[in-house]
C-alpha cells in the first residue's frame, strides 16, 4: 500500500468534491456556468483556484470537443437530453495531478451517469 502525501490526498479529495457538487448541479434550465462555477469555486476556495486552467466540461459526439461547451461564461441554459462530459482537475507542478470525469445526460428529472468507474483514489506511480 502506498501512502500519499497528505497534500496529495487533498487535491484529490478537492478535485471528488468539485465533480460531484457539479454533477448534482444539472438539470434542464440550468445555465452551464452555473455547473462550472460550482466546481470552480470549490477549487478555488481549497486554495487550487490557479491550478484548475481548463472549462468543466464539453459536449460529446463526433469531434473530440462538441458543443455544449461547460465554462464559467457560458450562459446558455441546459436542455433534456444534452450530453457532456464534468471533469475538474487540479495539476500542481511537482505535487500531483488529478482529474475526474463522467459523461451526463440532462434527464427530464435532472441528469443520468453515463459512465461506470469507482472515484476511489488509485495511485499510478
Amino acid at each position: 500500500m502506498v501512502k500519499l502525501a497528505p497534500n496529495k490526498k487533498k487535491i484529490y479529495n478537492t478535485v471528488l468534491k468539485a465533480q460531484l457538487a457539479a454533477i448534482e448541479k444539472v438539470k434542464a434550465g440550468i445555465p452551464a456556468k452555473e455547473i462550472d462555477l460550482t466546481a470552480r469555486n470549490i477549487i478555488k476556495d481549497a486554495g487550487y483556484g490557479d491550478y484548475f486552467p481548463h472549462r468543466l466540461g464539453h459536449g460529446l459526439g463526433a469531434s473530440v470537443h462538441e458543443f455544449p461547451s461547460i465554462t464559467e461564461t457560458n450562459e446558455m441554459a441546459l436542455q433534456e437530453n444534452m450530453v457532456f462530459t464534468i471533469e475538474p482537475g487540479i495539476y500542481v507542478p511537482g505535487v500531483a495531478g488529478v482529474r475526474i470525469e463522467d459523461d451526463i445526460v440532462v434527464t427530464k428529472d435532472g441528469y443520468e451517469i453515463l459512465t461506470e468507474f469507482p472515484k476511489e483514489l488509485m495511485y499510478v506511480k
